[in-house]
């Protein structure tokens, strides 16, 4: 049984103190029982800074539990992420309740503010049109819970809450997320469905990049021919993994690199200035409702400027 109690210090909001625990497991595990709007991720985290005590001392998230020993945790006051402010940027909500939203994103519009990307990015957009956001996963921050390119069109699911955010968390890491994109690559692509699985990592030379090696983390995309344009191929592409580039890096490393990727493909491209960044679109999104279980679908159709390129295709 738990109480919570005002802590001295400023950082802290919160002390709790656990006088029953369950013998035998990890006191991380244990933790997320506890405190089920924490992620199991943020409580190692508070372990490893010492915001977690046993018997009145410091612990490691490995700990296994013991009869009589009393649990104390100082929960931390969510990180002020002063760089950010809310912007009246124009948003596409496609869907949203209690819990999450769905966006469709533009191209040409980054997730997450970073140097040189300090405004006009989607979190300063959720942060406008949605003020309630602030605060999941320990920081005033929306709850992203998953990434598109920059230059990547479509749907994206972000969280409104620290429990929807650990639930979506987990089906993105248990696979159980459907994700499928459609990409236009170069060539004609053989056979008409495939598997890809090749190790991701970050390119050793390049550290803006990634590359396929043996040492990588696992990455497989599974995919579709849906139709030839001409000298390049249409196809459904659904990641198993979510590894950052993974369907650019995958598709380039089979010869049939994304048309429009100058990174990954040819830097002098065949079809500009008609296509003036990568081919590739966030289709469709398939999940389970964090709260409720129910299964959620949501399709983005292909946008103007993708679509006028195989128009393009088609009439030549």
């Amino acid at each position: 049984m738990g109480k919570a109690e005002s802590g001295e210090r400023p950082a802290i909001v919160h002390t709790y103190r656990f006088d029953r625990v369950d013998p035998g497991e990890r006191v991380d595990k244990w933790l997320v029982r506890q405190l089920p709007d924490r992620s199991r991720t943020e409580i190692q985290r508070w372990i490893r800074e010492g915001l977690v005590r046993v018997n009145g001392r410091a612990t490691k998230p490995g700990y296994k539990l013991e009869p009589g020993d009393v649990v104390e945790v100082d929960v931390p006051a969510a990180e002020p992420y002063e760089e950010v402010r809310p912007e009246p940027i124009p948003l596409n909500i496609v869907y949203q309740d209690e819990d999450l939203l769905v966006i469709d994103k533009p191209a040409g519009m980054v997730v997450h503010p970073a140097p040189g990307h300090a405004h006009g990015t989607l979190v300063n957009a959720l942060l406008y049109h949605v003020p309630d956001l602030q605060g999941i996963g320990g920081v005033e921050r929306p709850g992203i819970v998953h990434r598109l390119d920059k230059d990547t069109s479509g749907l994206l699911l972000v969280a409104k809450n620290d429990q929807a955010h650990r639930e979506l968390q987990r089906q993105f890491k248990e696979r159980e997320v459907e994700k499928t994109y459609l990409a236009l690559v170069e060539g004609h692509l053989h056979p008409p469905v495939g598997r890809i699985e090749v190790p991701i990592g970050r390119d050793k030379q390049h550290r803006k990049r990634m590359a396929p090696m043996r040492e990588g983390r696992e990455a497989v995309t599974e995919y579709k021919v849906l139709g030839h344009y001409g000298d390049y191929t249409l196809v459904e592409a659904k990641p198993l993994t979510g590894r950052t580039h993974q369907i650019r890096v995958h598709f380039s490393y089979i010869g049939h690199p994304l048309a429009g990727d100058t990174v990954y493909g040819r830097r002098k491209q065949r079809l500009k200035p008609r296509l003036k960044r990568h081919f590739l679109h966030a289709h469709r999104l398939r999940f389970r409702h964090p709260r409720t279980g129910e299964v959620m679908e949501f399709v983005s159709p292909l946008p103007p400027d993708l679509k006028a390129v195989l128009d393009d295709l088609a009439g030549r």
